[in-house]
């Protein structure tokens, strides 16, 4: 057979997931789900204080009960080879850094088993009073020396203070965003089991390869000692991108009952104690501008928390530095560590709290201009990356304002406030622009086997967290191979196959479809070379890792997004409501149009939940998240999302990657709550600076 096929157009087309029809029938295999034979339940115990140290415990009674298999603590458990990471270093004393760290465990026949012994075991602690109040006034902040993903802590162009000192128009506000909790359909769960000295791990993860290289070093084990498994993941948000403490406890438990599956799957409560959050932020902004609205300073100030066993700096100010253009830009972080939990990624870290303040400040400034505020973000808009003073790669964010203001009806807004109603709603309109670096990753592998029979099968550790992995990169193998979807077999999720990155930062189409790119261009080259153009009988594979982009470091390369908000206000009540919401995007070429609307829609109504529901509430006296579970901890039902207008624009950026494409996870989270927030404002009125915006911060 010839390796030469018609060409394929799989590319942009609305396929559907080629996964779905075992999601639907409920036969996808999740973490928790592998029937491995006489497996056992773990149900962790958890500290009640916050800080201080465990100075007894008796387990007496759950040891006796009919159907424990052992009682995990400090005082038995495995030490680690390595405690370098304070927050995966568990059990190794009996010192509390948080609230609800784990102090040990129960594993038993049967979770109601584990459940019930572990409610048996009796602890006593030596209590310290905990410091949990954030706060930005705090004389203990600190400067950290990097920021996450390896950004600047503190950037300076020009004298933005200078510059905003003696502007004609300007704006000073502080703006805060509340702690968050990612909260995927699927919690965190893993079965652990060793073989000797081989750890197998059935995992929800955005990244087999990441858990196995976290987990490895923790217990003295090259690498391939640990074989990490995650066909289908139900969702992460970030929260899953690199293992929490609970995929070390049950593999330190299935230590203690060799060759015996261990399974444990966080209940909802504890995922808001070990599995991540996006940490709260109090952003001081400062805008200037002269007297025809042409910016002449930007700057933001953050304080943000982290937690006193391990250091996280989300990189909040970091869209500030590129957004607009201004000869004057100022960015500094601080931050507050407390002792609480560890903060982490969840959607757009940085960028999504970082973008609401930003965005809040420019519709602040252009009222004070008297400038619409869609203009005023057009005749701000920089020729060249004001950072780096490269030129974009491809920035398509007038035309998404444009094309969106077209789409919405901008055009007929009444610009005064509290200028419309229907009957006792006040209602109003708000913009924002959204941005999302391009990231990529390294480190990829990708192997492409050609069959006889005209199959292909492609092969890497790439994940699937509900965002169309198996289905998009099956596309893009399709096209570079000039064969139909359907001859295309993709195998992801396992580490036996080729090393991956993972599924973090919008990078993962970037990443795993270069590298995919790459294996088809090579077996193209060997099945030409080695067999005349013709496939063997036996079949034939070839592998490569993911090519160097010959443009790295030419270009900044980001997309662009813009959204535009209705918004109502119950004039009595203050309730809020978003009947319609419009948002286009740049994002390059879209690989497939029905998982890319699924994707940008998601961070939409991520996006409306972060304005007007979402907040992890903290009792500052015990460290203790009170509202920790999801009838308290409110995000929106499908009552609260009206229409979703979802679009993009053709962009062709040859620039990025050999597909065209800018990742499309994140971005439409980014703004869409500061478009509610100046929508709202536009309705009644009353500036809220403090998300979420809940009736009682709308009624005087």
């Amino acid at each position: 057979m010839t390796a030469t096929q018609a060409p394929g157009k799989a590319v942009g087309a609305p396929i559907s997931r080629v996964e779905g029809g075992l999601k639907v029938r409920g036969a996808a295999t999740y973490a928790y789900e592998h029937r491995l034979h006489e497996p056992v339940y773990l149900y962790p115990l958890q500290s009640t204080i916050a800080n201080g140290r465990v100075t007894k415990i008796d387990a007496s009674r759950a040891e006796a009960e009919p159907g424990v298999v052992v009682v995990l603590t400090h005082e038995n458990a495995p030490k680690l080879a390595s405690t370098d990471d304070k927050e995966l270093a568990i059990l190794q004393s009996g010192d509390i850094g948080f609230r609800g760290q784990f102090i040990g465990a129960v594993i038993a026949d049967t979770f109601e088993t584990a459940r019930y012994a572990a409610s048996l075991v009796e602890i006593e602690y030596d209590e310290n009073e905990p410091d949990a109040d954030f706060r930005a006034d705090r004389d203990d902040l600190y400067t950290p020396e990097q920021l996450n993903a390896g950004f600047e802590t503190d950037t300076s162009v020009g004298d933005a203070d200078g510059a905003f000192d003696s502007a004609a128009h300007k704006l000073a506000a502080t703006y805060t965003t509340p702690r968050e909790h990612n909260n995927p359909m699927e919690p965190h769960a893993t079965i652990a089991v060793w073989d000797e000295d081989e750890l197998t791990l059935y995992e929800s993860t955005q990244g087999v390869f990441w858990t196995q290289k976290t987990l490895a070093p923790l217990f003295g084990l090259d690498a391939g000692k640990v074989h990490v498994i995650s066909p289908h993941v139900g969702g992460g948000f970030g929260s899953k991108g690199l293992p929490h403490a609970n995929v070390v406890l049950a593999a330190m438990g299935a230590m203690l009952v060799p060759e015996r599956p261990v399974k444990f799957a966080l209940t909802r409560h504890m995922m808001f104690t070990v599995a991540g959050y996006r940490t709260p932020t109090i952003q001081r902004v400062r805008l200037a501008a002269d007297e025809n609205g042409k910016l002449s300073a930007v700057s933001n100030d953050v304080v943000e928390q982290t937690s006193k066993i391990k250091e996280f700096a989300e990189q909040t100010a970091t869209s500030a530095r590129m957004m607009y253009d201004s000869p004057n830009i100022k960015t500094t972080h601080r931050l507050a560590a407390l002792d609480v939990s560890v903060p982490s990624w969840l959607r757009a870290p940085g960028e999504a709290p970082g973008i609401f303040a930003l965005e809040c400040a420019m519709d602040e400034l252009a009222i004070e201009c008297g400038l619409d505020p869609v203009e005023f973000r057009i005749m701000n808009e920089p020729e060249n990356d004001p950072e780096s003073g490269l030129p974009f790669s491809s920035r398509g964010l007038v035309e998404c304002l444009r094309e969106g203001a077209e789409r919405f009806g901008w055009n007929g807004r009444h610009p005064t406030p509290r200028s419309e109603r229907d009957g006792r709603w006040l209602v109003g309109s708000g913009v924002a622009s959204s941005v999302y670096p391009v990231y990529s990753m390294g480190g990829n592998a990708a192997t492409v086997r050609a069959n006889s029979d005209g199959k292909y099968e492609v092969e890497i550790g790439a994940a699937d967290i509900g965002t169309g992995t198996w289905t998009v990169l099956g596309q893009i193998a399709a096209d570079e191979l000039g064969v139909p979807f359907e001859d295309v077999e993709m195998k992801i999720g396992d580490t036996t196959l080729p090393n991956a990155s993972g599924a973090g930062g919008s990078s993962g189409i970037t990443s795993w479809g270069s590298t995919v790119v790459e294996a088809v261009r090579s077996l193209r080259e060997k099945i030409e070379a080695d067999h005349g153009g013709n496939i063997p009988e036996e079949g034939v594979e070839a592998t490569a890792k993911m090519p160097k982009n010959p443009h790295s470091g030419d270009f900044a390369m980001y997309a662009f997004g813009a959204h535009f908000v209705e918004a109502r206000v119950d004039e009595d009540t203050g309730e809020v409501r978003v009947p319609r919401m419009t948002s286009v995007f740049a994002a390059g070429n879209i690989m497939n149009a029905k998982t890319a609307r699924s994707q940008f829609m998601g961070g939409m109504v991520m996006g409306l939940s972060a304005a007007l529901h979402e907040e992890s509430v903290l009792d500052t006296r015990f460290g203790h998240v009170v509202n920790h579970d999801l009838a308290e901890y409110h995000i929106p039902t499908n009552a609260d999302v009206g229409e979703m207008d979802v679009s993009w624009i053709e962009e062709d950026d040859p620039y990025v990657n050999p597909m065209g494409s800018k990742g499309i996870g994140e971005i439409g989270i980014v703004g869409s709550a500061a478009a509610v927030a100046n929508a709202v404002y536009h309705a009644t009125g009353v500036r809220v600076r403090e998300l979420p915006i809940t009736p009682d911060k709308l009624i005087s």
